[in-house]
């Protein structure tokens, strides 16, 4: 399960095949990513690991603000709670941002408050853990592995608009990396406040691109405007 099987591949469905298990009588057109749609409304039970209490969580919780749903395949695994650690390490730094943040797997609540109070690299663990313990919430995000009952590792940031603006989504064995994460969520940030776009590797206080006043010149030409050099610094 999880992280110690390596990355096996997966047989897929045709969309009738998935139209007959769904039951659905039209077929709609299937997208392999939420990004630029709204989030997916969903309630589940939580561990809040800063409180040490239960709680219940929903999509509403989230309406106005900047999110990340943040799935992993399971408790007590090995690359999962590194993951999990990276982003409690940076906690405080999301929150300036007004970024809230969401890990959710299919585990219980029971086995999230346990695997918190038990995992040494957990220690001081200020995350909500959520539990899609029905799988639902990691179908509707597009994550689940049906045939194994567990979610890939998917990432996904919500705009105050409960817009998705950046998803990244991969197989078990390899964590991602939150410093990266950080970064681009300080990018849309900026993007979305001023109408810049933010060119590959963009850092607070490195150079836009203003395409809101100079879209006509910049087309085919936006090595007048940024070099590679800058770009890589």
């Amino acid at each position: 399960m999880g992280c110690a099987n390596g990355v096996k591949p997966l047989k897929k469905k045709t969309i009738n095949q998935q139209v007959s298990e769904n039951k659905i009588e039209e077929a709609k057109p299937m997208s392999s990513t939420l990004v630029r749609q709204q989030m997916p409304a969903f309630e589940m039970d939580a561990y809040d690991a800063k409180t040490g209490h239960f709680k219940t969580v929903s999509s509403n919780d989230y309406n106005d603000k900047w999110a990340v749903v943040c799935f992993y395949p399971a408790d007590f695994t090995f690359v999962c709670p590194t993951e999990i650690a990276a982003m409690n390490a940076h906690y405080d730094e999301f929150q300036s941002l007004g970024v809230e943040i969401l890990a959710v797997s299919v585990d219980s609540k029971f086995s999230h408050k346990r695997f918190a109070e038990t995992e040494p690299i957990l220690k001081g663990l200020k995350l909500t853990m959520g539990a899609d313990s029905n799988q639902e919430v990691s179908r509707a995000f597009g994550v689940l592995i049906e045939e194994e009952g567990v979610a890939l590792r998917g990432r996904f940031l919500f705009n105050p608009d409960g817009v998705c603006v950046a998803q990244e989504v991969q197989a078990d064995s390899v964590g991602r990396n939150v410093n990266e994460f950080l970064r681009q969520v300080m990018a849309w940030q900026h993007a979305s406040k001023t109408g810049e776009v933010c060119p590959a590797g963009w850092r607070p206080g490195k150079k836009t691109l203003p395409v809101q006043t100079d879209m006509e010149k910049m087309t085919g030409r936006v090595g007048d405007y940024i070099s590679i050099e800058e770009i890589l610094s």
